[in-house]
């Protein structure tokens, strides 16, 4: 027909318009996110392998290093399980069962100091109406571990009140609220780091760390599928707001 326009041309609807002007930034930047998060994972992948080779050390000589060069550290504790001293981190899942990691208060042999050594997972009540039973480890013990350094402040949804007594459960590992609470019961000072066993050690429970919770691989992965939504939603737009489609095909006829 003599009035068909056959150039490119728009018919802009502003809510279409303005869903895919936010949508469409929002996606590219989670994939951005996700591989900027990958490379993280990779790094500290890295970093726990190469500081596995390292002898460990003792945990008098790590207490005045900084959190950056402490974290994964190879460390050996002696001294003494305080029988009923421990902490109870709630909120733990192993193999999709309900449980806790045990925190035991370790006073630090020929010393007033002491640290808490995270003796992996033991399974709880789901009802919480009774907590483990966590067996007791009598006498001196010298055990293996690495230095555990979180990496950022855990999300609280309130501030954390520790219970009076012992054991105590909580939603988080803060040494600044846990560490009053053990020289509460001793001299000394509180290592500022916990100390996670390694398995098979003694008063190891179900020992099963995990550097990365997720792989950098996986973090390519979801990087890929939001640059994939986001190029769809764009080109979706396209269709839906020009003639864009009937010039391709009118050029793919004309090519033939």
């Amino acid at each position: 027909m003599s009035g068909e326009k056959t150039g490119l041309h728009f018919d802009l609807e502003w809510r279409i318009t303005l869903f895919t002007v936010v949508m469409v930034p929002l996606m590219f930047s989670l994939g951005l996110w996700q591989l900027q998060r990958a490379d993280e994972k990779a790094a500290l992948a890295s970093s726990f392998e190469t500081r596995q080779q390292q002898r460990p050390a003792s945990v008098s000589e790590l207490w005045e290093q900084s959190a950056e060069s402490l974290a994964y550290v190879p460390a050996r504790v002696s001294g003494n399980y305080v029988a009923g001293q421990y902490f109870l981190l709630d909120n733990q899942i192993h193999n999709g069962k309900f449980g806790y990691q045990v925190l035991n208060v370790l006073l630090l042999a020929g010393s007033k100091d002491s640290v808490l050594v995270n003796r992996g997972w033991i399974a709880g009540d789901s009802s919480r109406r009774v907590l483990p039973d966590v067996p007791v480890i009598e006498g001196p013990v010298d055990v293996a571990g690495q230095v555990y350094v979180a990496p950022g402040k855990p999300y609280l949804l309130a501030e954390q009140q520790l219970e009076k007594g012992w054991p105590k459960v909580i939603q988080a590992v803060e040494m600044d609220k846990l560490e009053p609470a053990v020289l509460g019961q001793h001299m000394g000072r509180v290592f500022p780091y916990p100390v996670r066993i390694a398995a098979g050690e003694q008063g190891a429970l179900t020992v099963n760390w995990q550097v990365v919770n997720m792989s950098p691989q996986k973090h390519h992965g979801y990087a890929v599928q939001w640059f994939a939504m986001a190029g769809v939603l764009l080109v979706v737009y396209l269709l839906r707001s020009s003639n864009l489609g009937q010039v391709i095909s009118r050029a793919w006829r004309t090519s033939k």
